[in-house]
């Protein structure tokens, strides 16, 4: 079977790895933008759109792609435009809690399915050098709210799955498979 990632994310490649040896990682350059406003319709909306025209291009293969946002009081934060944009939602996640949502996207065989995780992050109390520093290291310039939970510098606790947060949820991104894949379980 062939399997196709819809995403540059070099963790979502990773943590893919854990379910098939093989896959090929083909993305398009979409507009991430979304007229919802609840945060579980945004990032299943997203991923769909991540999936662009891979289904008719490639109609056997089992494609992949996934969105995750940051939300917290009614803002989503995605991924920072420039380290400006990355000081501010630092400053405003720093000691508080958020959600943190991954939306994904499920093309075989004629069909997409979608499906939404949610998780829950503490950040660190964290001081401005702290801020100027982690902002320095680059590390917050790709991800969804200007951190990365594998970066130890800014989270302080977390519930749910980790992977959700890192950008894939690998729990219930089995279980839909096994579902969606019924005579097909023995590659999961």
């Amino acid at each position: 079977m062939e399997v196709i990632l819809a995403s540059r994310s070099p963790r979502r490649k990773q943590l893919l790895k854990d379910i098939f040896d093989g896959f090929e990682v083909l993305s398009r350059d979409v507009e991430e933008k979304c007229e919802y406003r609840r945060a579980d319709r945004i990032v299943r909306h997203i991923a769909k759109i991540k999936l662009g025209d891979l289904p008719s291009k490639r109609p056997d293969a089992l494609i992949i792609s996934a969105d995750t946002v940051v939300y917290m009081d009614g803002k989503v934060y995605g991924k920072p435009k420039d380290a400006a944009q990355a000081k501010r939602f630092l400053d405003e996640l720093s000691g508080r809690k958020h959600f943190v949502y991954t939306g994904v996207a499920i093309y075989w065989q004629g069909k997409i399915y979608t499906f939404y995780d949610r998780s829950t992050v503490k950040f660190k109390d964290l001081g401005e050098e702290d801020k100027l520093s982690y902002i320095a290291s680059g590390s917050p310039m790709d991800k969804a709210g200007a951190y990365g939970i594998q970066d130890e510098a800014v989270v302080e606790s977390y519930e749910g799955s980790y992977t959700n947060i890192v950008g894939l949820p690998m729990e219930k991104l089995r279980e839909n498979l096994k579902s969606i894949l019924k005579d097909r379980t023995e590659i999961i």
